[in-house]
C-alpha cells in the first residue's frame, strides 16, 4: 500500500473463472459493493479492455460529497482473462478523475488468492487537492473482499483455514 494506492488480499475458495465471471457482470459489481454506492447496473458482462458498463450509483452511503444519484460509466483497462480485471470511471465529474479499481486473481490451493487494489495515483489535477481520495477505504476493500467470498462460494470457508 502506498499514499496512493490501496491493495488487499482475501483467498476464496472458488476457482478463478467463477470470480472472474462476477466480476465481469455489471450486476455482479453491485452484488459485492461494500460501500453502498452501487444501486444498480445497466450494461451486458464484459470480455475485453476497452468495454463499457454503466452503474447507477448514491454518494449518500458515504456522507462525503454532495452528488446524490447518479451514473457512472465503468470503462474497462485491463483485461487478463481469469487473472485480472481493472477500470476507471466516466461520470457526474468531469474531466473524469482517473482512479483505477481492479482485481488481480492467482490460483492457490483449494481456490484463488484475490487482490483487490484501488488507485489513485494518476488522478486529473483538478481533483488532487479535494481530499476526497482515497473514496474507498481498505476496510471497505476488505468487506467487499468478504461479500465476493460468500458470492461466489457460499459457506466454502477460507482456503487454507483450517491448515
Amino acid at each position: 500500500m502506498t499514499d496512493e494506492r490501496i491493495e488487499v488480499q482475501r483467498p476464496i475458495a472458488a476457482d478463478a473463472a467463477t470470480i472472474f465471471k462476477i466480476l465481469c457482470d455489471p450486476k455482479g459489481h453491485v452484488a459485492i459493493d461494500a460501500s453502498g454506492m452501487l444501486m444498480a447496473a445497466t450494461g451486458e458482462s464484459v470480455g475485453a479492455a476497452d468495454e463499457r458498463f454503466v452503474v447507477h450509483m448514491d454518494r449518500e452511503s458515504l456522507q462525503d460529497y454532495p452528488l446524490g444519484e447518479y451514473d457512472v460509466t465503468v470503462i474497462i483497462t485491463t483485461f487478463e482473462q481469469d487473472r485480472e480485471i481493472a477500470w476507471t470511471i466516466d461520470g457526474a465529474l468531469q474531466p473524469p478523475i482517473g482512479h483505477v479499481y481492479g482485481y488481480r486473481l492467482e490460483p492457490i490451493d483449494g481456490g484463488t488468492l484475490v487482490t483487490s487494489y484501488y488507485d489513485w495515483s494518476n488522478i486529473h489535477e483538478t481533483y488532487r487537492d479535494m481530499g476526497i481520495f482515497p473514496v474507498i477505504s481498505e476496510n471497505n476493500q476488505r468487506a467487499t473482499l468478504g461479500i465476493l467470498a460468500r458470492t461466489a462460494a457460499p459457506g466454502a470457508g477460507r482456503p487454507g483455514a483450517n491448515d
